[in-house]
């Protein structure tokens, strides 16, 4: 588990300063810092965040305060006179740091999700304090001393299976960041940590000022030929927003390719807004971010190299399911070939259908969804435009998946208004088991903005943990286009899918049930950690969900039959570009991550242009699904060497997916198994075992690539690399869409 903030990354669990035993006491805080509202823990349910009574001013003094007071815990473990025990230790660190905990959850996810220059200033100033805090913990020697001492005589300890994890997890923790090192590499990893969250705190700001100034602005309608009439009201309304009335603002989203590009019927119109996407971050300003990620790349492989590693890939895999690049190399190789058919087959179809249209034109990569979406028409008679009718956002979430949830695991919501929002757009509810109890708190925050990071994810304002007596809220995010006043909600079935998604890992958080914070939840591996979410897509098209929540808005009338049907066979249409472009995505990652230290810093476009034309996809078609300089998963979220997670764990969704539909499909007895044996389970658990003890054997690639209508001729199985009990790496900021 590489090296995170022990108790303030946003998987962990919020508790009170009374449950801190003595020893762990930090020194009485000064009466302003009993003024801030971090000072102690919410007093609205399940401790919420009360951002009725947060300020932007706040942040910044409560996280000095937090940080003084988790150092001074933190120290007076590891100064005591007494012997190494595990509850006076690991314990005592787990329950360390909850004023820290508290601000870290609140601020990054309103600093995410709804920025301003007052936020990103504190995040700019308090990025390299976090991570010299960090060091302050981990590179304590006297701390490391007594983990290593419980660590080396743990089989002696007498601990239950989920102490025994606790305690592998934590002598893991420390040795990844650094430990065992010499006082003079402490030193130089603590300025190599500092500089690394500087930079990536730099990226980020840098991509979503640059995402903002790129977008297309479109001087005449007729431009938009092909567009809704909402869509069109939509770009004029972002228009109005930027002071350019009369204009059109076609706002990107995190990906490279655009939702309307598919719409769009003016050619010159796509290739702009394909290349303001393509080179939103290369724009030579101050927001271009390539000089930024070069030297990301060199630093990481140079704290590889002082950590052990041949790369940063190496170190950041060796705690992973997948367990090292030579695993995760295979699988993907495994991928390639299938995929570039596919792609070749594809392509010669578009351009078929370009040329039936009496055009005259080579296929370029703003031409795919306009021309996939023509043969999708063609072939399957599946309009997209006839579909969104029938998914209305608040129905798509209350009566599908919800619904879906309820039917597997017995779970009911209730929505309530009486809790603060850091936006007046979100909405919450109550979480209720299937016994009644409460679970939980859900939030949920669907629309874009221009001050919202791009993309989709979930975290935590609160952990669960029985430790700390807390209990989980939970918040998704997305970037859905908010309709004009008065226009109904409809979104696509690819934001369906993001919704079912990102409530998988909703679910993962809700269901767990751990004593200790670090174990809880989705503190698991990137590579398992997109299992709970991508297995969740499932029940988007399950006939019992569908027809309960596919209702027309108009007319009440369920999605007829024959429209389901098609739905159901344009699944497989297009997955040549679908999984192209996220194995090219996955490749470029891994590539950037492989350097050694000996390698020089990389010219960003020459290394990017030689990775792509070297992986044996058709990337001049079908680009990654993120360019190098605007990959925030990478170079931000925490995913470095992790992207190809969403691959493996698609392997893992699909092969229990495939299991339900062996054994009775989406029944409540299927249901509580899954969440018995894996939603539940946190960490407490390698993932192998975890796996296996639902699957009934190591995962088989056969499933996902049916899924995909792929053929298997050229793709053996794949069976990862046999799990120790070393642990893996917790997500630190949550869990990141696709």
């Amino acid at each position: 588990m590489k090296s995170k903030l022990l108790l303030a990354s946003t998987a962990l669990a919020l508790g009170s300063a009374a449950a801190v035993p003595a020893f762990a006491q930090a020194p009485a805080a000064a009466p302003a810092a009993q003024q801030n509202p971090f000072a102690a823990p919410s007093t609205l349910p399940f401790q919420a965040p009360d951002f009725s009574n947060i300020q932007d001013s706040d942040y910044a003094p409560a996280f000095e305060t937090g940080m003084a007071q988790h150092l001074a815990e933190v120290n007076k473990i590891a100064d005591q006179k007494a012997a190494p025990t595990f509850d006076n230790t690991i314990v005592a660190m787990e329950r360390s740091g909850r004023m820290l905990d508290r601000v870290s959850q609140a601020f990054f996810a309103v600093s995410q999700a709804n920025s301003n220059d007052a936020l990103q200033a504190v995040e700019t100033d308090i990025a390299p304090k976090l991570a010299a805090h960090t060091d302050a913990i981990y590179l304590n020697p006297k701390l490391y001393q007594r983990v290593e001492a419980l660590y080396d005589k743990r089989d002696s300890l007498k601990l239950d299976a989920e102490q025994a994890q606790l305690l592998i997890v934590y002598h893991q923790q420390f040795i990844s960041a650094g430990a065992q090192l010499s006082d003079a590499d402490k030193a130089k990893l603590k300025d190599l940590n500092k500089q690394l969250s500087t930079l990536s705190t730099e990226f980020s700001q840098d991509l979503l000022a640059a995402t903002k100034d790129n977008a297309l602005v479109v001087d005449e309608k007729a431009k938009l030929a092909g567009l809704s009439d909402a869509d069109i009201a939509a770009a004029a309304d972002a228009a109005k927003e930027r002071g350019l009335d009369g204009k059109y603002v076609l706002s990107l989203q995190n990906t490279t390719q655009q939702p309307m590009l598919q719409d769009l019927s003016d050619r010159a119109t796509r290739e702009a807004l394909f290349n303001a996407s393509w080179t939103r971050a290369e724009q030579g300003s101050e927001n271009d971010t390539r000089a930024t990620i070069s030297t990301l790349a060199k630093l990481r492989a140079d704290k590889a190299k002082l950590l052990g590693f041949d790369s940063y890939s190496a170190y950041v895999l060796d705690d992973q399911m997948a367990k090292n690049p030579e695993t995760v190399g295979a699988f993907m190789a495994k991928l390639v070939p299938a995929t570039a058919a596919q792609e070749r087959r594809e392509a010669a179809v578009l351009q078929q259908q370009i040329t039936s249209d009496g055009e005259d034109f080579a296929l370029k990569p703003w031409d795919w969804d306009k021309y996939s979406e023509a043969v999708r028409k063609a072939k399957y008679d599946l309009d997209q435009n006839e579909v969104k009718p029938y998914f209305e956002i608040n129905k798509v979430l209350e009566d599908g998946v919800f619904y879906a949830a309820n039917q597997l695991y017995g779970v009911t919501f209730k929505p309530r208004t009486d809790l603060p929002v850091y936006q007046p757009d979100m909405k919450t509810y109550t979480v209720y088991d299937k016994d009644g109890s409460e679970l939980g708190l859900m939030y949920f925050d669907y629309w874009k903005r221009d001050n919202k990071a791009g993309g989709a994810w979930m975290s935590n304002f609160v952990g669960q943990s029985k430790l700390l007596g807390t209990k989980p809220v939970i918040y998704n995010v997305a970037n859905f286009t908010k309709p004009s006043e008065g226009e109904p909600a409809l979104i696509s079935f690819d934001d369906v899918t993001t919704m079912f998604h990102e409530f998988g890992h909703a679910l993962h958080g809700l269901f767990a049930d751990q004593t200790y914070p670090t174990l809880s939840g989705t503190n698991v591996a990137r590579d398992f950690v997109e299992f709970p979410s991508q297995f969740n897509e499932h029940w988007a098209l399950d006939p019992k969900v569908l027809s309960h929540y596919a209702v027309n808005y108009k007319t009440g009338e369920a999605m007829p039959q024959a429209l389901v049907d098609k739905i159901k066979k344009a699944a497989k249409f297009n997955q040549g570009y679908a999984l192209g472009e996220v194995v090219a995505a996955a490749a470029l990652d891994l590539k950037w991550h492989a350097l050694p230290a000996s390698a020089p810093k990389q010219d960003v476009d020459q290394f990017e242009a030689k990775t792509l034309a070297d992986m044996g996809l058709d990337t001049k078609d079908v680009p990654p699904r993120y360019r190098s300089s605007y990959f925030r998963h990478i170079w931000a979220n925490g995913y470095a060497s992790g992207y190809y997670a969403y691959l493996w764990t698609e392997m893992l969704d699909d092969d229990a997916y495939s299991w339900f539909q062996k054994n009775g499909g989406l029944t409540r007895e299927n249901g509580q198994r899954f969440r018995d044996l894996i939603l539940s389970r946190g960490h407490t658990l390698d993932y192998g075992p975890m796996f296996r003890a639902f699957y009934g054997k190591d995962p088989d690639i056969g499933p996902m690539l049916e899924s995909r209508g792929l053929t298997t001729a050229s793709v053996d199985g794949i069976t990862p690399t046999p799990t120790s009990d070393a642990p893996a790496e917790a997500p630190t900021s949550g869990s990141t869409g696709l």
